[in-house]
């Protein structure tokens, strides 16, 4: 089983930050930033974020932390 298999497709702010381990907060900079871009859903704009995205940001940190 590789990493992330149990992910759904899209994440919220909250799964997002808690497999990553930071606060909301900072997945919300980091958009905003362009560093993890999220996709705006229903009238409220509510943040969800591409498995994708989330499993190639961990691979970015982690060789910036080699």
């Amino acid at each position: 089983m590789a990493l992330g298999d149990d992910l759904p497709e899209l994440m919220t702010v909250k799964e997002v930050a808690s497999f990553l381990r930071v606060s909301p907060l900072t997945i919300k900079r980091w958009g905003k930033r362009g560093k993890l871009p999220a996709i705006r859903i229903n009238s409220r704009g509510d943040r969800r974020y591409k498995k994708e995205a989330v499993l190639w940001l961990l691979g970015e940190m982690k060789k910036e932390t080699v």
